[in-house]
């Protein structure tokens, strides 16, 4: 019963998706269908922009900021190659970021209920463009777009709520090519997500980092908590250059992770949370368990050391459905959003 509404959302995109062969087999106009279609995407972006360009013009109006994080939902699930309950995340980790039982300081002293610190623009409404028979090089292009708009709004910084691995993807072209240049990106994850293609899917949650890294998108990619990682890992990494810190050598790596500079000579730094980097006994609510990893003290010190301008960042695969009943991950993802925010900002 617990992945029922897993399984529902994967039998609304399957009608989505058999919808629109069925018209394709009754000679609708290719046309029309993609009038439609675009209609929709329209409308979606539409929503985003005209929100993003409300708490951009609050920001300002309440003195300005340098930079302010924008939360951005992207619900999408069906990259994932195992379970698609991430595509539920967005709402679970802000009703746990407003939920009261804790207050709206972080530890480094921002209020995080100041929208100069941070604001919120939605979701960007996922499955109802695949529902409309949108493919996934569109629905990429369109989560590009969204993130862009966001960043058009000064001094809006994308701090985008996952969702399944795959967003880093559009999500970082969109940052790359709308700041003009590479970034340095820290990516900590129990997985590399560096396969060429998973499964035949070249969008799969397990190949974003290689999307990534084949377009020029970043110069340094630093992935930190890797235990779970075979040969191809290991040789898409060298291909690219990707700095690769296993869990095996955590102790000895440390001091060096808990002391990164990025971002020099570069547009600034992304930061890419997949919530399994952390062990299970911190961390339950994901797709993937995997024993051995960060404690949530050690992610912290790495974000609250970390030098560098941070200029998006996302916070991924929370799996709501594999949760404990009292939303411990849900509150583990929530302050990792909360704390990376209020870093974020400025």
């Amino acid at each position: 019963m617990c992945y029922f509404p897993s399984l529902v959302m994967q039998q609304v995109a399957r009608r989505g998706i058999h919808f629109m062969r069925r018209l394709h087999g009754a000679n609708i106009p290719e046309d029309m269908i993609v009038e439609g279609q675009n209609r929709v995407i329209d409308a979606s972006l539409t929503l985003i922009r005209e929100k993003a360009k409300l708490k951009g013009e609050l920001v300002r109006a309440l003195g300005g900021a340098k930079a302010t994080s924008a939360l951005l939902g992207v619900p999408l699930g069906h990259n994932s190659s195992f379970l698609q309950g991430p595509a539920f995340a967005p709402p679970r980790i802000r009703e746990a970021m407003w939920c009261g039982s804790t207050n709206a300081t972080t530890e480094g002293g921002k209020e995080i209920d100041n929208p100069r610190v941070l604001t919120d623009v939605g979701d960007l409404p996922v499955q109802e463009i695949r529902d409309c028979g949108v493919d996934d090089d569109r629905l990429m292009n369109i989560i590009s777009q969204s993130v862009k708009l966001v960043m058009e709004e000064e001094p809006l910084r994308p701090m985008v709520l996952g969702g399944d691995h795959s967003i880093s993807y559009p999500i970082v072209r969109a940052v790359s090519e709308k700041l003009g240049g590479p970034i340095d990106i820290l990516h900590l994850d129990a997985h590399p997500d560096i396969y060429h293609e998973f499964e035949g899917n070249k969008y799969s949650h397990a190949s974003s980092f290689a999307r990534i890294m084949e377009g020029g998108y970043a110069r340094r990619l630093l992935q930190v908590g890797i235990r779970s990682i075979n040969s191809e890992g290991r040789e898409q990494g060298k291909k690219f250059g990707v700095e690769q810190y296993e869990m095996r050598t955590f102790s000895k790596d440390r001091h060096y992770l808990e002391n990164l500079k990025l971002g020099e000579g570069v547009k600034g730094v992304y930061v890419s949370i997949d919530v399994d980097c952390l062990d299970p006994a911190f961390a339950p609510g994901v797709s993937h368990f995997e024993p051995g990893g960060l404690s949530f003290r050690d992610v912290l010190n790495i974000l609250h050391n970390l030098q560098g301008d941070i200029v998006a960042a996302d916070v991924v695969e929370f799996n709501p459905q594999r949760d404990t009943v009292d939303g411990m991950t849900a509150m583990v993802a929530a302050k990792l959003v909360r704390e990376l925010s209020a870093i974020m900002s400025k």
